[in-house]
């Protein structure tokens, strides 16, 4: 991953982990249910938009990678990384 998209990621995780405190100050404020429920799925939002700048970055560089340079072994490799992501089932 390049300086410029893990800062780019860095600073989003840190908005999260804000949001996050937001949630939690929210529970023990007894705020209203909606609200705390938005404040969620602005969290949620933000880690799936997370998530997707990762998984590019992984599809242009290591991905692209093992099909231009490894072996047979490291493409099949990188494709059930992707089958078991999208899956549910990476561990």
């Amino acid at each position: 991953m390049d300086a410029e998209t893990k800062k780019s990621c860095q600073r989003r995780l840190a908005r999260v982990e804000g949001q996050v405190r937001g949630v939690h100050n929210m529970l023990e404020e007894e705020r209203y249910c909606m609200d705390i429920l938005t404040q969620i799925h602005a969290v949620s939002g933000a880690l799936e938009s997370l998530k997707q700048i990762i998984l590019r970055e992984h599809m242009q560089q290591c991905v692209t990678d093992a099909f231009h340079n490894g072996s047979l072994r490291e493409r099949r490799e990188k494709i059930n990384e992707l089958i078991r992501l999208f899956d549910g089932h990476y561990r």
